[in-house]
């Protein structure tokens, strides 16, 4: 992993992007930290060509965006056109809105929705992911359910978006899913995993720095890396403070321990 394909996912600072002056600002700031480019994602008080200049004028690749999950589903067309303003071919699903886990048959409706959808994108040159979290870990006739969502999707049309933190809530191992989608994972999000103790003596899960928490980053990123990873985009969904403080924090542990330079 070279340190010009790290990334961050602007979900992370979406309290600092609500206006048209803080967008500017905040990627001033992310740059300056010393990241080279961005997944698109969270608050547009902005149209998607006037993002793509601003990340052009601060020297800001866009890797690709969460764009809503509705939309990904319904309006396939209006993705490419989002896409194509921001300059970028990847995009994921972000999150199975409406969506009933424990439904075999509502499973199959999305897995049948996003491959679809996915179609359109592939035609288009665009390339559409999934992005997971815990709850994909749930078992439906005995599969895990994020089994289930890449085994019955045709891989040119659903790749992956693997997002660490939520695979070792779900039970799984970050490892192991990288290195399942062979040529299947695109992006991948790093984000890492503590836990502390209530005053009842419960472990309670907390979002972490890079370096902070118990993930081995190390492995992860080999793995992703033999599956053809392009993109490793760092989120951290709560911080303790300000995010651009733990945005720096993850940047200088990825530069320092795990990046190619």
């Amino acid at each position: 992993m070279k340190i010009e394909q790290v990334a961050v996912q602007l979900f992370t600072l979406r309290n600092h992007l609500t206006t048209p002056e803080d967008y500017a600002e905040s990627l001033q700031k992310v740059r300056d930290i010393g990241y080279r480019s961005v997944q698109v994602s969270g608050p547009r008080p902005i149209t998607e060509s006037e993002i793509a200049s601003i990340c052009a004028d601060k020297g800001l690749v866009i890797n690709s965006s969460h764009e809503d999950s509705q939309l990904i589903l319904e309006n396939p067309t209006k993705v490419i056109e989002n896409l194509d303003a921001l300059g970028c071919k990847y995009t994921a699903y972000p999150f199975p809105k409406n969506i009933d886990f424990g439904s075999k048959e509502s499973i199959d409706n999305l897995i049948s929705q996003l491959n679809a959808s996915g179609e359109e994108l592939s035609k288009a040159g665009k390339v559409l992911t999934y992005h997971n979290h815990n709850h994909e870990f749930r078992k439906i006739d005995g599969e895990i359910i994020l089994e289930r969502i890449y085994r019955k999707s045709d891989p040119h049309f659903l790749m992956g978006e693997i997002d660490t933190y939520w695979v070792q809530m779900g039970g799984g191992d970050p490892e192991r899913w990288c290195r399942s989608l062979s040529n299947r994972l695109p992006l991948l999000h790093l984000k890492d995993f503590s836990t502390v103790q209530d005053e009842d003596g419960k472990h309670i899960p907390l979002f972490s720095e890079i370096g902070n928490g118990v993930l081995n980053f190390k492995g992860i990123i080999a793995a992703a890396e033999t599956s053809g990873c392009e993109w490793f985009i760092v989120e951290q969904d709560r911080c303790p403070g300000d995010p651009f403080d733990s945005l720096a924090q993850s940047f200088r542990y990825i530069y320092d321990h795990l990046a190619d330079r």
